[in-house]
């Protein structure tokens, strides 16, 4: 038994060395082959045997044991019939709750707002609005709306004019519920940038995208009903 325990230490410090040797050697080829490949964050086998992810902030690749290969796709796995790329990009995409730049939204209590959620809305998107309609029949939530204007060029000119209102959430409803635009107001709008900096990180492509205090993220218009199948998961 003595004698097995270093072995066994030894074998596990030679595989430790091999993976770390086979990652420096794969983000030196292909940088130097592809120089926009300079900025590798992670190199890590994937469950085929020989193939390897390639991670530059949430942009995923694949590539052979030598680097003289590079695959931009999805990798499935047909007998589990799971999407192995869209797994991975959600599982780095993922957002926690309890980590969201609060600050750079406005608050909307309704009820008690005992339940929480997070929703991030681009004011000339029509799905939204529909969205905002349904959200009406929710009670007992505390909504935190991050402006997101990426829809259209005055996205920006009408989200900057909400959040530089007196009331944020009147403006915002007159809107989106009536048709009333907010009139023209100016302030610090640095928020609206960091959130549009989030988004790009986070790989918030439409809206609106709403996140769970449970850290579930849903993109797209859902119905009052799977707001709150939601909200009671929580």
């Amino acid at each position: 038994m003595k004698l097995i325990l270093p072995l066994l230490a030894s074998a596990l410090l030679c595989v430790g060395m091999t993976a770390q040797a086979q990652d420096a050697a794969l983000r030196k080829t292909l940088s130097e082959r592809i120089p926009q490949l300079d900025k590798i964050e992670e190199v890590r086998p994937t469950p085929m045997a020989g193939l390897y992810e390639v991670r530059i902030g949430t942009d995923l690749f694949y590539t052979d044991a030598k680097g003289n290969y590079l695959i931009q796709g999805e990798l499935i796995d047909t007998k589990a019939r799971r999407n192995l790329t869209e797994d991975r990009i959600n599982q780095l995409t993922s957002v926690d709750f309890s980590a969201l730049p609060l600050k750079d939204a406005f608050t909307i209590v309704k009820g008690n707002g005992a339940r929480k959620m997070a929703v991030f809305e681009d004011p000339n998107c029509g799905y939204c609005k529909r969205f905002e309609r349904d959200l009406q029949k929710v009670d007992n939530v505390t909504i935190y709306l991050f402006l997101y204007p990426i829809l259209s060029p005055d996205s920006a000119e009408k989200s900057r004019n909400i959040w530089c209102a007196k009331d944020r959430v009147q403006a915002w409803h007159d809107y989106m519920l009536r048709e009333k635009a907010a009139p023209a107001a100016s302030c610090d709008t640095a928020a609206l940038q960091r959130n549009l900096a989030f988004g790009r990180k986070y790989k918030i492509t439409g809206t609106p995208t709403l996140i769970f205090a449970n850290n579930t993220r849903v993109p797209g218009a859902i119905s009052a009903a799977e707001v709150e199948k939601h909200l009671s998961a929580q």
